[in-house]
């Protein structure tokens, strides 16, 4: 998978990693990324560069892609240090037809930026020209078209401030997460210790044989 990338940075996690699909280059993702896609949802980082256009895709360190997450990009996407893409998001810097010639790819587009520690929910989506605010989030299912400010949650269809978030709480970002990464190896080690606590080689021999339906 590594070499579909024009860079990967060191340490990353990738769970499904056959289900990553990666189209065109320019592609850029950080150090320490988690990316985790499923057999019946793809993660999908396209980028176009043909003719007039050079797509590029920049994801900082740390963060996050969930199953379903696209990231499709004409000008350029930058995603800033420690950011989260919940299940199905995504984000989109063309419109990839043109609105009277609709056989035109591409159409119009603009640049994408998220900065730092965004977090962008369930099937939200982020269009063209957008710059989300350090630490926002885009609330599930939100259509975001319009600039959104730092520290604010977004939600609705076109998406609009709902809540502003407290500056005086204490937030523990996927940055702070990684600060010690052998203590995260370790946190890793102990939670696998405790979910395999009850395996065993008969267990294992009796799932394939006997395999107990779901109820």
């Amino acid at each position: 998978m590594a070499p579909q990338f024009e860079n990967l940075g060191e340490r990353p996690t990738v769970m499904g990693a056959r289900y990553i699909d990666i189209f065109g280059t320019r592609v850029n993702v950080g150090k320490c990324s988690t990316l985790v896609a499923s057999s019946d949802n793809n993660i999908h980082l396209t980028t176009w560069n043909l003719g007039e256009f050079d797509g590029v895709i920049e994801i900082g360190d740390y963060c996050l892609l969930t199953p379903g997450v696209r990231i499709a990009a004409a000008s350029k996407i930058t995603i800033g240090d420690g950011c989260m893409f919940a299940n199905s998001a995504y984000v989109s810097d063309a419109d990839w037809h043109g609105i009277y010639n609709r056989a035109a790819p591409v159409g119009t587009t603009k640049p994408i930026e998220l900065k730092d520690n965004v977090w962008v929910g369930d099937r939200a989506v982020v269009g063209k020209g957008v710059t989300i605010g350090e630490n926002s989030i885009v609330a599930a299912g939100a259509v975001v078209v319009k600039d959104v400010p730092e520290n604010v949650i977004v939600g609705g269809n076109p998406a609009k401030v709902i809540k502003e978030l407290d500056k005086d709480e204490e937030a523990f970002t996927r940055i702070d997460l990684f600060k010690d990464p052998q203590a995260l190896e370790d946190l890793y080690d102990h939670l696998d210790r405790i979910d395999l606590a009850n395996n065993s080689i008969f267990g294992w021999l009796r799932s394939i044989l006997l395999p107990t339906k779901m109820q």
